[in-house]
């Protein structure tokens, strides 16, 4: 039922904000060039790599190396509306589509990470990732990797399709809100280190 769902609504949003992706496309192709989509590796059920779409946000400046600069000097003004307003996010519905991602489910994070999660945060890979999640309508970017990990288990423990529709409402109303979008001091998150290492620091 839940794949039934995620296909028919995923694919109406598609047909019906068509016009305005078409309109994010062309401006992302006149103030940042191409490539329009940001497509990188992640993982997915049971920790299976995919393609994960997105609308670019950031150019692709780099220092006399040759090194991409960090995020918050490629991030322009620009790529922050289209984070505020969670325009860049529209590509995923195509994953949707093709079953790599549900609407609703732990985010799809790095394949990097994998090998550096404990074995109850593992647990979040048990069921499809999703655009949005539990954590995200709790906290998003403003919240401890651990705290979000552990909402993630929580929603697997736990899913229904009310819960589902719950998130998306409120995922609506935090979007519409522009709610803990950036983890005070970065773009966006920092990167997840591991837990245990995290701990060791402090």
């Amino acid at each position: 039922m839940k794949r039934i769902f995620d296909f028919g609504v995923s694919v109406i949003i598609l047909i019906l904000l068509s016009p305005l992706m078409f309109v994010v496309a062309l401006m992302i192709r006149m103030k940042l060039g191409s490539p329009i989509f940001f497509k990188q590796l992640r993982p997915g059920l049971h920790g299976k790599p995919f393609y994960f779409y997105k609308f670019r946000t950031m150019t692709d400046e780099k220092n006399e190396n040759g090194e991409l600069l960090p995020d918050e000097f490629r991030l322009t003004s620009f790529g922050k509306f289209l984070r505020r307003t969670s325009l860049d996010e529209f590509p995923q519905l195509i994953n949707v589509i093709k079953g790599d991602i549900s609407l609703v489910g732990p985010r799809p994070l790095l394949m990097d990470y994998l090998s550096l999660y404990t074995a109850e945060q593992a647990k979040r890979h048990k069921v499809r990732p999703g655009i949005t999640g539990w954590a995200q309508i709790n906290g998003r970017n403003s919240i401890s990797w651990e705290k979000k990990f552990e909402l993630d288990v929580w929603y697997v423990s736990n899913r229904t399709f009310i819960l589902d529709m719950k998130i998306l409402y409120l995922t609506i109303y935090k979007v519409i809100k522009s709610q803990d979008i950036n983890q005070p001091g970065n773009v966006t998150v920092e990167k997840f280190k591991g837990s245990n290492i995290r701990e060791g620091q402090r």
